[in-house]
């Protein structure tokens, strides 16, 4: 055999053995993780080799296609109720379940200076409406409605029919970011720039106002590639992801 022929040899051989090696996953993530994970992703594929696919929605709309037989291997739910109840089902992984990061809501417009006072505008009504992820879908809607509750103005701009529930809180995002609302409750990754700053202006609301937004992780049982979903799931937790996660605007527990 010639020496070039072995070298095409060699590479071609090289190449299948590569791509046979290479796995491709499936995962649904909350909205709010999803620019996170893309990142995350990207890095992990170029280290291994292995693809993740994402499907990004709201947590309870993507909770209902995993129980109707949704083809994902990995869910990244906004809330930790959706993680429990797939193990509950038989449906996850309980040794699989962990919290991936810590979520901060944060009123945001992107208008500058529209949130220099934003306790006494929220309670004027002097905006026609306010974007907020669906609370029946999305761990963020429920907390934009406990902070609104505890002001004591959720049941007044809901009667005005100021109050705008969004499909999901990617969808809260894009309404405020067109203007198509004038303000509203996002995630603080959705806003923040990889140098730090936030464009328009927004207002994070003092913790104790809502419940901890605890954001967990599973791996299903009809996950095509078990190896390899543990070690994505293992690699989500090192100091590498971490630092990604954290720089995005989450905290870790």
């Amino acid at each position: 055999m010639k020496p070039r022929h072995v070298i095409l040899f060699l590479f071609l051989l090289f190449t299948s053995i590569t791509t046979a090696s290479a796995a491709e996953l499936r995962a649904a993530v909350a909205a709010n993780f999803l620019g996170t994970l893309q990142t995350l992703t990207a890095a992990y594929e170029a280290e291994t080799g292995h693809k993740i696919n994402l499907s990004a929605g709201a947590s309870g709309a993507l909770y209902a296609q995993v129980v109707n037989g949704a083809p994902f291997d990995l869910f990244f739910s906004a809330d930790t109720l959706r993680a429990e109840t797939l193990v509950a089902d038989g449906l996850a992984l309980e040794d699989s379940r962990f919290t991936y990061a810590v979520g901060v809501p944060v009123l945001w417009s992107s208008r500058e200076g529209y949130l220099n006072d934003p306790e006494t505008l929220l309670r004027s009504g002097s905006y026609r409406f306010l974007s907020i992820a669906d609370p029946r879908n999305a761990p963020y809607g429920v907390a934009a409605r406990q902070i609104l509750t505890g002001m004591g103005i959720w049941e007044s701009l809901d009667r005005a029919g100021r109050l705008v529930r969004a499909q999901s809180i990617g969808q809260a995002y894009s309404q405020i970011a067109s203007g198509a609302a004038e303000l509203g409750f996002v995630a603080l990754a959705q806003v923040k720039a990889d140098d730090g700053t936030i464009p328009g202006s927004h207002w994070i609301p003092p913790a104790e106002w809502f419940d901890p937004i605890e954001q967990q992780a599973v791996i299903l049982k009809r996950a095509v590639d078990m190896e390899v979903a543990r070690d994505f799931m293992a690699w989500i937790r090192s100091p590498e992801a971490v630092r990604v996660i954290e720089a995005a605007g989450y905290s870790i527990p």
